[in-house]
């Protein structure tokens, strides 16, 4: 099955102290854009005044002046679907990223073994270059300029810690997805608050399962709050700003190696398609009171699934999504269905004292939801191999450290006794 599928390659520009300039003026530029977009939005004006209003007075191109518009209009829309905290900000004080389209805002030109950039920073004002960036990206993108079946996208000049990057979208747009029909071992993924419970089931049994920890996302969100809470009973509302955002950053860059961990040991099963809890309409039943509340209506559940099924089909691997009702109370071994067999992390059936680990547990009964929506045969679930634990973690530089190998929790196969929680 082909689809069309878009990725970013990350690459360094590496400009001399003029040309640091002119970007940070390009890039100043976008804010003052961007920040009057908001401003006359909030006085009411219409949509395609605003437009017009700013590209009147805009120093960038005029192609670029319509991309930080559209990128504008975006935020605009996700506010006034509620989907947001409030409306975007009118003081944005950081640096803006230069959004540009390809052979219009920005070009790119392959010289031997580099790649030339050519960069509108202003108009009539531009910055070139080589880019230097990952072998397999430079690679990718040397495909992407001159196969017919790519496309080069959108750019974005970034930067991050001083130094600036150019952010490329590529799409392949043949590029080959299994279909899901064709699958024999169904991933189900259970996503929580502070790990992802996975589990491998095809129709002979549960091969295998894992279940997949990031702690610090929980205990960093929860300091973040309690740090904007402050902030906000003293009225230091650009702090709270700013902090926003590098809590939002901490959790993207978190999430991205979260989903990097499923897929990887998804493809390590035979024809494997990842099954996901259908999470349209979650926020409506979520009822625990204020405190609970907030941790998970703000939880980004959607974009965690969003960024496996965007890795997974990269890889070849397609994705499913199947009813989630009770696969957190369900018992798997005699079906009695309860919200007191679940006690945190353990799973103990009130009415046949079968136990195991919660979310390794929800995990194998979304399998075997995909494998019901597909009206294949559904083994029994009672007899579960060990449970393999890996946490996601950073060192001190911001790379990702090899994943935890040790035991988190031992089920007997045919005993199915909970044996050691290592917390």
């Amino acid at each position: 099955m082909q689809k069309s599928l878009t990725t970013t390659l990350v690459f360094q520009l590496k400009p001399n102290e003029e040309e640091e300039r002119l970007l940070n003026k390009g890039q100043l530029e976008a804010r003052r854009v961007v920040n009057e977009i908001y401003r006359l939005d909030k006085e009411g004006y219409d949509w395609n005044e605003i437009e017009q209003i700013v590209q009147t007075r805009s120093s960038h191109v005029k192609n670029t002046t319509q991309r930080l518009f559209d990128k504008a209009l975006d935020d605009l829309g996700r506010y006034y679907d509620e989907d947001e905290y409030g409306h975007p900000r009118q003081e944005y004080q950081e640096e803006y990223p230069i959004r540009m389209n390809y052979q219009e805002g920005y070009n790119l030109e392959i010289s031997g073994d580099d790649v030339e950039y050519r960069v509108s920073a202003l108009k009539y004002k531009h910055v070139r270059g080589t880019l230097h960036g990952s072998p397999q990206h430079l690679e990718r993108l040397k495909t992407a300029i001159q196969s017919d079946d790519w496309r080069v996208g959108t750019a974005e000049v970034v930067n991050k810690c001083d130094k600036y990057e150019l952010h490329v979208n590529v799409t392949h747009k043949t590029a080959e997805v299994a279909d899901k029909r064709d699958s024999t071992t169904f991933i189900g993924v259970d996503v929580n608050e502070d790990c992802v419970g996975l589990a491998a089931v095809t129709e002979s049994g549960v091969e295998d399962s894992l279940v997949i920890e990031y702690p610090e996302v929980k205990k960093q969100r929860h300091e973040f709050f309690t740090i904007r809470k402050r902030m906000q009973e003293v009225g230091q509302s650009s702090l709270e700003r700013e902090l926003q955002g590098r809590e939002k950053q901490f959790v993207h860059d978190q999430l991205h190696q979260v989903s990097r961990r499923v897929v990887d040991w998804a493809e390590q099963f035979e024809n494997p398609v990842i099954v996901f809890e259908d999470l349209k309409d979650m926020r409506d039943d979520i009822e625990y009171g204020t405190r609970m509340n907030r941790r998970l209506h703000s939880l980004p559940f959607a974009q965690l699934q969003e960024f496996v099924s965007y890795k997974a089909s990269w890889n070849g691997i397609p994705t499913d999504k199947v009813n989630p009702e009770y696969t957190s109370q369900e018992c798997p071994n005699c079906g009695h269905t309860s919200q007191s067999n679940r006690r945190g992390k353990r799973f103990k059936c009130v009415a046949c004292d079968w136990q195991d680990h919660s979310d390794r547990k929800a995990g194998v009964l979304i399998s075997a939801r995909g494998l019901e929506e597909q009206d294949r045969n559904v083994p029994a679930l009672n007899n579960l191999p060990v449970v393999r634990t890996r946490k996601v973690r950073r060192r001190g530089n911001g790379e990702c450290e090899p994943p935890d190998r040790n035991p988190f929790l031992t089920i007997g196969r045919n005993q199915g006794q909970i044996g050691s929680f290592r917390y």
